[in-house]
């Protein structure tokens, strides 16, 4: 099923923003973009705060959330100067106990001049068993 939020930003037409598929959410990869494909101000730090902000209202659309996150892959352009930085802001959207595994990944581009991409895979919720 594919998932839409009018609240993130729009998926060019090739993509869906996500799929769900048993029990789980598929977010496809988010650059640090406005709603007018746009790089955000701020550079890596906004980029990945506007990133994670949209994998963020996706997962809400899709009846799940951060805190289901279970494996995150982010690619960075500049992977030695914006690592740390990068992680500065990204701890701030988990907490201790629902940290996510993840893979960061050094690429030479990314769309629209970004300098870093996100994905992640999560668990929807049983709202059932509650």
């Amino acid at each position: 099923e594919v998932v839409y939020s009018p609240d993130a930003i729009p998926p060019l037409s090739i993509f869906s923003q996500a799929v769900k598929s048993r029990g789980h959410v598929y977010v496809s990869g988010c650059i640090g973009c406005d709603s007018e494909y746009l790089v955000v101000e701020g550079g890596i730090q906004g980029q990945t705060r506007m990133a994670l902000e949209n994998i963020s209202k996706i997962l809400e659309a899709s009846g799940s959330s951060m805190r289901h996150a279970v494996k995150v892959t982010i690619y960075l352009v500049h992977m030695a100067s914006d690592f740390l930085a990068m992680n500065e802001i990204y701890k701030q959207f988990f907490t201790r106990e629902t940290m996510p595994a993840c893979t960061c990944i050094g690429v030479s581009a990314l769309p629209i001049g970004a300098f870093i991409e996100i994905d992640c895979v999560a668990e929807i919720p049983d709202t059932n068993s509650s």
